[in-house]
């Protein structure tokens, strides 16, 4: 596989922003096991390169929870999501797999990369994606992708809420 030459720039940013985006994604889950999964289909390979994210929130759903994930496994996917975005070549799909409420169904978000970003899908195209492969019930996906330049509260570094420090 040859990877089209990106510049130390571009990989700095998209590294950021790949943090900005696990940041948000664990800043809005609620209490149980989530697993995050992170398919990237690069130009000229076979298969798509995958990484896993078990992730999990303990506590009662407010700003004092503990999200934890095994460093090897956060390290791996902000990786793989790294090259993503910054190989715009790049194609893929992020979801996310939670606990349903009140011991129901799983419910299933997921994100589309395509030109180095991730954007959200609707439960609908959710579902179409990824409806044969992945049990649950489908909803639609929210924004993680880090403040535009100018937002207000845009201090240009990604930071992971306190609560995700911890470690497994």
């Amino acid at each position: 596989m040859q990877l089209k030459p990106v510049s130390l720039d571009v990989i700095a940013e998209a590294r950021e922003e790949a943090h900005a985006v696990l940041a948000t994604l664990m800043a809005r889950l609620a209490p149980g096991e989530h697993v995050v999964r992170l398919g990237v289909d690069m130009e000229g390979q076979e298969r798509p390169l995958s990484a896993v994210l078990p992730i999990t929130v303990e506590g009662d759903g407010g700003a004092e929870d503990l999200v934890g994930a095994e460093p090897k496994y956060l390290d791996n996917f902000a990786f793989l999501l790294t090259c993503g975005l910054a190989q715009t070549l790049c194609s893929g799909v992020m979801y996310l797999h939670s606990p349903g409420a009140d011991g129901g169904p799983a419910t299933v978000r997921a994100w589309h990369l395509c030109w180095g970003a991730l954007n959200e899908c609707s439960a609908v195209e959710a579902a179409e994606l990824l409806g044969e492969y992945v049990p649950g019930d489908f909803v639609d996906a929210f924004g993680v992708h880090a403040a535009e330049d100018g937002d207000e509260g845009d201090e240009g570094e990604a930071v992971y809420p306190p609560v995700a420090y911890t470690v497994l």
